[in-house]
This record gives structure tokens, C-alpha cells and sequence, in this order.
């Protein structure tokens, strides 16, 4: 899909360009009275200046990670190949979440991902490790079965998975997805992204992997979800591979709310509210909240 037929498709469903895709009835603005937003929504600037207005107007980042706490920030990092494909999570967006989570006191930031293709070649081809290590990150290997922890779980379908220990251990979860189209899920966001977080991805599959995909919040649910969709893989996900697959929105999604979050990044590829049936299950189960016409929400053009 090319972006002036992805514009064409989200005008005839009532969304408007880009980031700024809600009918306008559904438009709520914050003004001084009000608390921090529910959901900010940003465009028009680079994956890390978008990320630093959103924050701001969400109350920083000391909202969310306090002194001497352990985070650990999960971005996709599974494929060998370079930023400007659009599979992996912006390196530079990474190194700025890292960055705001010491500056507000972090004892310790932790990046990992069980990757699926070579983990040593896909950290650095990502540029993701070398850019996270950097701003004050230590890097987590993921790629051996001892690193993760057998959890149980009250879910529908999934009862128990093997989770990196990291987040066992871990004060605060920050999901940092990319936004893309996947072949088995429909969608790559942020409850996906935590697929990256367990060692035995098949059992997702032969689970059910929409339900599964939901499931694991009863495990860990993040505290704040940062969603990149400045490159997008818009068809043959999740990996793409040609720069014939990314469409360049420009756009980013920032929200404690992962249901939420999630939900307003499905409708940047066309979805509809509930449409994505993992993120509908999420809802269902009480994770978050769908309907973004509960929630507030501020749009920013950097």
C-alpha cells in the first residue's frame, strides 16, 4: 500500500492523515483544568522529539519510573536488518526512553528481546544495542531457555509461559513496539510486542494466538506503552524487507493504557475500534479501555 493509497483508504472510513485519524466527535483536547491526558498523540517530528513533547505534556517521566528503580524497556529488535526498514523500533526513540528512565532515577534500564532471527546480528543491525547501551542501558540476553522463569496465569487460553526474568525482576515495563502489519496476528503493536518477552513462541500458535497474545497481561501489563509509527511495514510483516513495504507516517502513540494505545495505532493501518481481536479481547478481559471516546485524548503536530 502506498501512502496516498493509505491516505485514500483512511479518508473514505472517516479517519483523518496520519496520526490525527479520529472522527472529530471523538476529538477531546486537554485544557489547563483538566488532569494529564489518557493517550497523547504526536506527527510531524522525529521518533525522539515526538516522544519528548508527549512526555511532557504526560507529566514526564517521573510519573511513571521512580529513584533507585529497575526498568526494563522492550522494544522490537528480532530482525537483522537496518532502521530504515521499519521492522524493528526507531534505535534513536529507544535511546531517548532510556535516557528520560535514568534521568528520572533509574537505578538500572534493561533492554531485551527474544529475537527471531541471530540475536548478536540483530542488535547490532537494528542499531538498537549500541544506541540503548549508549543513553545508560544494559543489555539483556534472551536467547537461552535458563533466562526465563515458568509463571503461571489466569488467562482464558494461556495457563502458564516461560517469561525472561528481567521482567520478573523489574520495577516498571515500558513496551517501545513498532507499528506494523503481521501475517499471523494482523498486527504488530504493543500487546505483540510483549511476545518477545517468553521463550516458547509456538505454544502462542498452537494456543491460540490471538487469545495468548491477550493472556499474557495477567502476567506482566506494561506501564507505559510508546508506539513508533514514524517508518511503518504496511503489507508481508512482520518482517518486511523491502523499503517497498514501509510507509513513512511520521506519527508516534504514547499511553499507559495498553488497550488504548493499542487500539489508536490499529486505526493508523485502517482497522476499526475492535476489529483487532487481540486487542478486543485485552478490553474485554479489563486491561484498558477501547472505546476512545471515554478516554482523553491530545494530538500534537511537533
Amino acid at each position: 500500500m502506498t501512502r496516498r493509497e493509505f491516505l485514500k483508504k483512511s479518508a473514505a472510513i472517516g479517519f483523518g492523515a496520519g496520526l490525527f485519524f479520529l472522527p472529530k466527535g471523538l476529538r477531546h483536547e486537554l485544557s489547563a483544568a483538566e488532569t494529564y491526558p489518557d493517550l497523547v498523540a504526536l506527527k510531524g517530528g522525529s521518533p525522539e522529539a515526538m516522544f519528548e513533547r508527549g512526555m511532557r505534556v504526560l507529566g514526564g517521566m517521573g510519573r511513571f519510573v521512580k529513584n533507585g528503580q529497575t526498568v526494563v524497556v522492550k522494544p522490537n529488535m528480532s530482525w537483522d536488518l537496518a532502521p530504515e526498514f521499519g521492522c524493528n523500533t526507531s534505535p534513536a526513540l529507544v535511546a531517548a526512553v532510556v535516557k528520560q528512565c535514568r534521568d528520572a532515577g533509574a537505578r538500572r534500564v534493561i533492554i531485551m528481546d527474544h529475537s527471531i532471527e541471530h540475536w548478536e546480528r540483530s542488535s547490532k543491525s537494528s542499531g538498537i544495542r549500541a544506541a540503548a547501551e549508549n543513553a545508560g542501558a544494559v543489555y539483556a540476553p534472551a536467547e537461552r531457555e535458563g533466562y526465563y522463569q515458568k509463571v503461571s496465569l489466569n488467562g482464558k487460553r494461556l495457563k502458564e509461559t516461560m517469561i525472561h526474568e528481567t521482567l520478573l525482576e523489574s520495577d516498571v515495563l515500558i513496551s517501545v513496539p513498532v507499528l506494523k502489519n503481521h501475517g499471523g496476528a494482523g498486527l504488530t503493536i504493543s500487546m505483540k510486542n510483549l511476545m518477545g518477552c517468553i521463550w516458547n513462541r509456538q505454544a502462542y500458535h498452537a494456543g491460540g494466538l490471538q487469545s495468548c497474545i491477550a493472556d499474557f497481561l495477567y502476567a506482566k501489563k506494561p506501564d507505559l506503552n510508546i508506539i513508533d509509527a514514524y517508518r511503518v511495514v504496511s503489507k508481508n510483516g512482520p518482517r518486511g524487507g523491502s523499503l517497498a513495504d514501509v510507509i513513512q507516517m511520521g506519527s508516534l502513540i504514547i499511553s499507559p493504557d495498553i488497550v488504548a494505545a493499542d487500539t489508536a495505532a490499529s486505526m493508523l493501518l485502517g482497522r476499526k475500534q475492535g476489529e483487532v481481536e487481540y486487542i478486543r479481547l485485552a478490553a474485554q478481559a479489563g486491561f484498558g479501555q477501547m472505546d476512545l471516546s471515554r478516554l482523553n485524548i491530545q494530538r500534537i503536530t511537533v
